[in-house]
């Protein structure tokens, strides 16, 4: 069997580097949080949900129309127009990236399994379409009678 190369831990500075990058609260997350919340839209931040056994924290959730709204960054989620491989320790970051989209899919496909909308946002999109599209959806499903 082939010896797998030994993964080298990142760097001190850059681990602190990385833990300082917030899990929520993100520029792009609040901006439109902030435009929701001044169209009158009312919902939940970072809230758990079980979802066909899984956990999923969403950063925006409509519970009453089940809409769940992610943020996700260009870099951690692995943008295919922004994101891109890191240049060094990339026998480190690379898996863990593939990670980060992998587990993605899941949560979308689990949450939409149990009859919620998801919706996806690049943190580099327009924040009027972004907004636009959670208010029609928001619209939309508070009509359907539940």
């Amino acid at each position: 069997m082939d010896a797998q190369p030994e993964l080298e831990p990142p760097s001190a500075g850059r681990s602190r580097n990385m833990a300082a990058i917030r899990r929520t609260d993100t520029k792009p997350e609040i901006a439109i949080r902030r435009a929701l919340h001044h169209q009158g839209l009312r919902f939940r931040k970072d809230l758990a949900v079980r979802a066909d056994g899984l956990l999923v924290r969403p950063d925006i959730v409509f519970t009453r129309q089940k809409i769940a709204v992610f943020v996700d960054g260009c870099f951690w989620h692995s943008c295919p127009e922004h994101g891109r491989h890191p240049s060094k320790n990339a026998q480190y970051w690379s898996p863990k990236l593939q990670k980060n989209a992998e587990r993605d899919r899941l949560q979308t496909a689990a949450l939409e399994s149990d009859g919620w909308t998801v919706l996806r946002f690049w943190e580099h999109e327009d924040l009027d379409v972004a907004v636009q599209r959670v208010a029609a959806a928001v619209t939309r499903l508070r009509e359907i009678p539940r």
